[in-house]
């Protein structure tokens, strides 16, 4: 497809350049929020500063791999800053990640000096630190030598009095700002380009080992600005961030997107419904930024109505089945880790009301194409077979796997996931490859199943897999339940034979009540593999009929 121009911002696109311009533009303006605390640009900037000149005086310099661990807030922020502004790699750590996982992205980041708060609401991330790194608890005072994370030398902690002797203070760490003159700072953000890595995002994870996916700063700077742009995002918005900083959407969409137009974020530190929706009204919150079910507990919960929320203008939420009062398009978007977010976007002035099933058209400077994801070939518009995106968002490549591994000869990237292109060429996502169900010689997206399923007036969600039998797979299905329907497995199948193919009908249904039931992972996302294995689980093959 042709590649618009994206809009470019207007100072070089480096983070250095970035903190410049937003300190001198939007200087006494609110950055985020957090409780009662507020930090603005101008607060932001400087006290991002004088971490930067410690992490300089400590020996982080340029290309030094800084993990960042800690919750939403001004404290990650002001970490981030300081890290990418002296053209160190920040490398973004999971605050839901168990021991193991957090020992595997340490390891494979090769993270070489660690930031992070002490703990967070239950978590105690100094023990789990030390279940992660297991001769971590036995280093003395001064530098880390840990033969399982060789690369690790240093940890500085903030929260509570230090409590472990391989862990300085972030207080510590602060005074060694003095020992670097203003010159030598000036010179260390004068040698970041465009060009740099910028930081190191790791994909979640919940089916396979987490990737780590690095990001420049020409990149992410242009992508944030441009998207701002294209999402009308102005000084006065207020964005409810709820997604963690440490994920594409948190980080890109919601915060940078945010400074790139002197806009304030507003954090928590959990989510409950009757008091998020005071914050909301208090801070007069524009945007909710979020996964749908956040903002259907809003919309349902019983003070709701009592809570003036008129300044939402534009909530905008990923995914579909939003509810009235807290979306205005059913235009929704397509992104991913690997494009720093959305690479498609909806809602646009000059777009349709309406197309059911769109993720919207391609962002200015991305491209896409279709191909057969067997043979590679290209195919003609209309035709379904795996994304391809190439632009100026996409990632740098997988740390530590070689670019020919990621990208084709031209630089395409192979998204692994399936949709195709309508003639108002806008993208409409049918699922991921990998999880096409192979039934009686016949491909069966699950995506497809589960959307005619969702139609069904009793149904709330919908989870579609295969399972083995003499026909290769049989298709077999989950569905919640809307509360106070009467309905069985058996009227389900019947309903849904009449919108779609025979062989795409699942062979059987289980039933959940409601979502509380279905098993989560601890990002919060529901965890479709568990899901999947309690579907197979209730399911007993029968082979000339359904169950």
């Amino acid at each position: 497809m042709n590649r618009q121009e994206p809009v470019l911002p207007p100072f070089v696109p480096t983070a250095p350049a970035l903190i410049e311009h937003v300190a001198r533009h939007f200087g006494d303006h609110a950055l985020a929020v957090l409780g009662d605390a507020r930090l603005t640009y101008a607060d932001a900037a400087d006290r991002s500063a004088l971490m930067a000149k410690a992490l300089l005086a400590s020996g982080v310099g340029k290309g030094t791999r800084v993990g960042v661990l800690a919750p939403n807030g001004p404290d990650w922020i002001i970490a981030w800053l300081a890290v990418v502004r002296i053209g160190a790699i920040a490398t973004l750590l999971n605050t839901y990640h168990k021991a193991a996982e957090l020992g595997h992205v340490l390891r494979h980041a090769d993270v070489q000096v660690l930031l992070a708060a002490d703990a967070h609401l239950a978590a105690d991330h100094l023990a789990r630190l030390e279940a992660a790194v297991p001769d971590l608890a036995a280093q003395p005072n001064g530098a880390i030598r840990s033969t399982t994370h060789p690369s690790l030398r240093a940890v500085w902690t903030w929260g509570g009095a230090p409590t472990r002797p391989w862990a300085g203070h972030r207080d510590e760490l602060l005074v060694l700002a003095a020992d670097v003159p203003d010159e030598m700072f000036a010179a260390a953000q004068r040698e970041v380009t465009p060009a740099d890595e910028m930081m190191i995002i790791h994909t979640s994870g919940s089916t396979s080992a987490p990737k780590g996916v690095v990001h420049g700063h020409g990149p992410t700077i242009r992508h944030a600005y441009n998207l701002a742009t294209l999402r009308a995002l102005a000084p006065d918005d207020v964005l409810y961030g709820s997604m963690p900083l440490f994920w594409v959407g948190g980080v890109g969409y919601t915060f940078m997107a945010a400074m790139m137009v002197g806009a304030t974020v507003v954090y928590e530190d959990r989510f409950e419904p009757e008091a998020t929706l005071r914050l909301l009204e208090r801070e007069r919150v524009t945007q909710i930024l979020g996964w749908p079910h956040l903002a259907k507990a809003l919309a349902e919960h019983p003070t709701c109505g009592e809570r003036d929320l008129s300044a939402l203008r534009s909530p905008v939420l990923d995914g579909a089945n939003q509810p009235a009062g807290l979306a205005t398009s059913t235009l929704g978007s397509l992104g991913m880790t690997e494009t720093f977010g959305p690479h498609t976007y909806g809602a646009r002035p000059e777009d349709p009301a309406d197309i059911p099933g769109s993720f919207g058209r391609p962002v200015p400077g991305v491209e896409h194409k279709i191909i057969d994801a067997i043979t590679g070939e290209d195919l003609p518009a209309g035709s379904s077979g795996e994304i391809c995106v190439r632009g100026y968002s996409l990632m740098l490549g997988f740390y530590k796997v070689e670019r020919s591994q990621v990208f084709t000869a031209d630089g395409w990237y192979r998204t692994g996931d399936a949709g195709w292109f309508d003639e108002h060429g806008h993208l409409h996502f049918v699922g991921r490859l990998g999880d096409a169900i192979k039934t009686s010689g016949m491909n069966v997206t699950p995506r497809d199943v589960e959307i005619a399923l969702e139609e069904l007036p009793e149904v709330v969600a919908a989870f579609v897999t295969g399972t083995p039998s003499e026909r290769g797979e049989d298709v077999v299905a989950g569905v919640v339940i809307r509360p106070g329907a009467n309905v069985d497995a058996a009227s389900l199948r019947a309903a849904v034979k009449d919108r779609i193919a025979s062989y795409k009908v699942p062979r059987h249904i289980t039933l959940f009540t409601s979502q509380a039931e279905l098993p989560m992972l601890d990002s919060g996302k529901i965890d479709r593999r568990r899901v999947n294995e309690a579907i197979r689980t209730d399911y007993e093959p029968h082979p000339h009929g359904g169950a």
